[in-house]
């Protein structure tokens, strides 16, 4: 189980479809550990889970072959090789990201990452808007966010709460027993496990900490759709809000993010170390990014342990799932307002706000970015490079235009 879970967790690289493909090749078909049917179900499970599916995913099929200590072996190396690499790319950009020629390599990657989120778009809304409500979904969150700023958690609850209302017609299918579990004792372990870091922070009386644990923690319990959704909403509240990092930085963390292996939902332990070494030096970046995984990560391993049980029960109530189908269309409206506003960001030099809303100076337009953008949409779309080949592609023309520009 160490071989085969340390080689998904290497080789986790392209997204959450690349994972779950990675790790039905290796789960179902090489090692036949989990039938077809055991596998489906458990994805259904944790897409059903807030976090990312891909690492719970690990984290239930090494529960159900070993029990918790399997789960936990399965979490962990799907997390703790991209987190080491987060780690080492976060050092190097605070030490050498304000050097001239690593800012217009940024530029290159800032660019690629708009059709990034494109691209994520396109693949989510495919699946999520197959009906007129779905449509209406997607269009009232992003008028939600990008118009008049309301809170994600809100959007995400709102949306749950429709669609459960519209299957109150379908008839539940029977409930099947759960299998042995201690829900309890479970819940107890794992939420002290949760909240021990931030109690020892606020013991302490450490704001900064405190404030990012708790940030943290409540991102973990609303990332429903995967990292895409939340980043409008995290970027909002690290930059706008608490001012740790700047909006260049954020769309730089999510570039490197997505050059390592593990989910996306990393790019938090990139923004805390960011955002530590601005508070106090590598000491506390490490700190903060040891926070930010901590509290990201153990509610992981929570609702796997407690829900893993009830994988019957869950897949047998229609609620839950027009729930979910309701979530995931209100994810594309999210995620097209992140789209729109990392090219705001991206592309203009100056933006002006009406409200919530970002306008941008259109004399600033920025045609180095507009043409590395049209660079990463050709290598993206239309040839379909691999997405860390994009990146470098893209890096290394916005290194090239930097050195004629300059």
């Amino acid at each position: 189980m160490t071989r085969v879970f340390g080689r998904i967790g290497l080789l986790s690289f392209g997204g959450p479809a690349a994972q779950i493909a990675l790790m039905h090749s290796e789960l179902v078909e090489r090692h036949k550990w989990l039938s077809e049917q055991d596998y489906l179900r458990a994805l259904s499970l944790c897409m059903l889970l807030p976090g990312p599916e891909a690492m719970q995913l690990a984290t239930y099929a090494g529960w159900r072959l070993r029990g918790v200590a399997g789960g936990l072996l399965g979490g962990l190396l799907f997390v703790v090789p991209g987190a080491a690499v987060i780690m080492a790319l976060a050092m190097g950009y605070v030490y050498f990201g304000a050097l001239p020629l690593v800012q217009a390599a940024f530029v290159g990657i800032k660019a690629a990452v708009i059709v990034v989120v494109v691209q994520a778009l396109l693949r989510v809304s495919r699946k999520a808007l197959q009906t007129p409500s779905a449509w209406a979904l997607a269009g009232l969150a992003f008028v939600g966010l990008f118009v008049f700023g309301l809170p994600y958690p809100l959007l995400i609850l709102g949306a749950g709460l429709f669609g459960a209302w519209r299957a109150k017609d379908v008839a539940a299918q029977p409930m099947p027993a759960p299998t042995t579990s201690t829900p309890i004792r479970t819940i107890a372990i794992w939420g002290l496990l949760w909240a021990a870091p931030l109690a020892l922070v606020w013991a302490l009386d450490h704001t900064f900490l405190l404030q990012l644990g708790l940030f943290f923690s409540k991102l973990a319990v609303v990332t429903f759709g995967g990292a895409y959704a939340v980043l409008a909403y995290m970027t909002q509240t690290v930059v706008q809000d608490f001012g740790w990092i700047d909006t260049g930085q954020m769309i730089d963390a999510l570039g490197l993010a997505e050059t390592t292996p593990g989910p996306l939902i990393l790019v938090t332990e990139f923004v805390a170390l960011l955002a530590g070494f601005a508070h106090g030096g590598p000491g506390m970046a490490i700190l903060a990014g040891g926070l930010a995984l901590w509290v990201t990560f153990t509610p992981c391993f929570l609702w796997i342990f407690l829900a893993g049980p009830y994988l019957d029960a869950l897949s047998a109530r229609p609620r839950l799932a027009a729930a979910l189908q309701a979530i995931t269309a209100a994810v594309v409206g999210v995620i097209l307002n992140l789209s729109v506003w990392f090219a705001l960001h991206v592309l203009f030099k100056t933006l002006h706000t009406k409200g919530a809303m970002p306008l941008p100076d259109l004399a600033t337009l920025d045609l180095t970015a507009l043409m590395l953008t049209a660079l990463a949409a050709v290598f993206l779309l239309w040839m379909r490079l691999a997405l860390p080949a994009t990146l470098a592609v893209t890096a290394i023309a916005g290194l090239l235009a930097g050195a004629i520009v300059g």
